[in-house]
């Protein structure tokens, strides 16, 4: 048995093409929408993400004033971070401000090891975050 389509009226040539794009627009229209929140949630994100100095599979090494990993007990060295930095204290301290609970050089030094973080170390995603410009 054959389907007859008798009740739909007939269409002029290029309608299904401007419905179809009609529709594209629509969706198109949505995915904007729902995307605007996932961005400013994103941009919000950036301040609570944290970066360890160093990161926990080198927990034991001292940071060296350059932002290098060194033994324990190099001189000049300083002893690893108490805990992890959340990224607005970052980002001010990339800035010219100094992390919380640091002295100068301190913060000099974890701010140079965290420029020196690599794809794949923990914090590396918070940090290449940090360097996004916002819009």
């Amino acid at each position: 048995m054959m389907s007859d389509d008798s009740d739909t009226p007939p269409q002029a040539p290029g309608a299904a093409t401007r419905r179809r794009a009609l529709m594209l627009g629509a969706v198109s229209a949505s995915a904007i929408v729902s995307i605007r929140p996932a961005l400013a949630q994103a941009a919000g994100s950036v301040s609570n993400c944290e970066i360890p100095v160093p990161d926990p599979g080198r927990a034991g090494k001292f940071i060296a004033p350059d932002g290098s990993l060194v033994d324990p007990g190099t001189p000049g060295a300083f002893p690893p971070a108490g805990g992890a930095f959340k990224g607005e204290d970052v980002k001010k301290a990339l800035n010219g401000g100094r992390l919380p609970g640091t002295d100068y050089e301190r913060s000099k030094a974890y701010t140079n090891y965290i420029r020196r973080l690599q794809s794949g170390q923990s914090g590396f995603t918070c940090f290449a975050s940090l360097q996004m410009p916002r819009g």
